[in-house]
């Protein structure tokens, strides 16, 4: 292990916050910004957009070059985007300025995962390297609660958008200090730090089969997330409290995924998640009022351990993927995101058709078909149920017979 590992890891936690709160603290300030700038809902789309466009082609290019430039260049190019991407934000006062400030801020996020994901599996060994993960990936969930908070509270004592967009730049000037100066693990198996070696891993069945499950805990994730609110805002649910319960649950869990994965290792922790998940969507789709709280206990449970025992996943068992392989699974756990939205919206807009063709109007008509939706949504953690279940099986074949050893 690096003696340095633990500073690092703290520089990675912040870099993480900065992430959460462009992305919490953003949404909060979006209304101010339409509103002062006289942009229109498109616009407003196309701004946010650029986020999601940055993150996975940083993400991806960021782990074809992670061995050859080093995690410490990707993360000050990281800090550059976010420093220039926030003054830009808080200067611009343009919607093309506003655009190209965005994708840079979503630049830097998309280098942070691409360089502390790789350099954490390389820092720490076994369970120790799951529950760092785990812990590393709490501040995104804990970041969007804190940063939530703190710009609705702004918001309330009207303060500024500008003012807002600049507590950004605090964990941006921590995670810099942290990460001066030191030096970076170096590759734990000598295949993952050639570009040759990561290829080959990955044309494997497994990495193959796990980028399918990416694709589908990532939108088992962030779909009914980015709904939720707006459909149980109309059940009698506060969907404020619903989406702070469901991050802060996720960051506790998060913090105990180590203990977790110790006690059922990764496919069982996964195969469970993926059931915790299934229940919560189905709750979240016939359950009104105080039960929808109920509900987010189970969603925020069931998708906490999603993304970094994912990420875990593929660093313990397909080691050779390298940080490559890394990127490459967040990558297509944000394209899968950004894909499936517009297809969850024509299944929100048929569902409402239908619940009007029925005779319900109003509120009614919002939640009836909101809660169809989400139905169907439970699709996607469905399907997991099942491909876990024979990865679980696959990985207790593999155990017993190591020759049949695939990456």
């Amino acid at each position: 292990m690096a003696s340095n590992a633990n500073r690092l890891f703290y520089a990675s936690c912040f870099a993480l916050i900065t992430t959460a709160f462009s992305f919490s603290i953003r949404a909060g300030i979006l209304p101010q910004l339409g509103e002062e700038l006289s942009l229109s809902g498109e616009q407003l789309g196309f701004i946010n957009s650029m986020w999601f466009l940055g993150f996975p082609l940083s993400m991806v290019v960021g782990g074809l070059i992670y061995h050859k430039v080093g995690g410490k260049a990707i993360m000050q190019f990281a800090f550059f985007a976010h420093a220039v991407g926030i003054i830009l934000t808080i200067y611009s006062g343009s919607y093309i300025g506003l655009l190209i400030s965005t994708l840079l801020i979503g630049l830097g996020n998309g280098c942070t995962e691409a360089a502390c994901n790789p350099m954490i599996a390389d820092a720490y060994q076994g369970n120790k390297m799951s529950t760092m993960l785990n812990r590393f990936h709490m501040w995104f969930p804990g970041g969007i609660a804190i940063g939530s908070l703190v710009s609705g509270f702004m918001t309330d004592l009207s303060f500024s958008w500008e003012s807002q967009i600049w507590l950004i730049l605090i964990p941006t000037l921590v995670y810099a200090y942290l990460f001066f100066g030191q030096s970076w693990p170096k590759a734990k198996v000598e295949e993952a730090a050639t570009i040759g070696g990561n290829f080959k891993a990955m044309v494997s069945p497994l990495f193959i089969f796990m980028l399918v499950c990416m694709a589908l805990t990532a939108i088992s994730e962030f779909g009914p997330n980015q709904w939720v609110g707006l459909i149980l805002s109309k059940s009698g649910a506060n969907p404020m409290i619903i989406l702070a319960l469901t991050a802060g649950l996720m960051a506790v869990a998060r913090f105990f995924g180590g203990d977790m994965v110790k006690r059922f290792n990764q496919t069982g922790v996964l195969l469970g998640s993926a059931v915790l998940a299934t229940l919560g969507i189905y709750l979240f789709s016939t359950q009104t009022g105080a039960m929808a709280y109920v509900a987010a206990i189970f969603f925020a449970l069931g998708v906490a351990y999603f993304w970094p025992n994912m990420i875990g996943f593929v660093a313990d068992k397909i080691p050779k993927s390298g940080a490559l392989g890394l990127s490459i699974v967040g990558a297509v756990g944000m394209f899968s995101s950004s894909i499936f939205q517009p297809i969850i919206g024509g299944w929100i807009d048929s569902d409402k058709a239908k619940a009007a063709a029925e005779g319900f109007t109003g509120d009614e008509l919002d939640l009836v078909s909101g809660q169809a939706t989400l139905l169907t949504m439970t699709i996607f953690p469905g399907i997991l149920i099942v491909l876990f279940t024979l990865l679980y099986f696959w990985m207790k074949k593999r155990k017993e017979n190591p020759e049949a050893e695939v990456a």
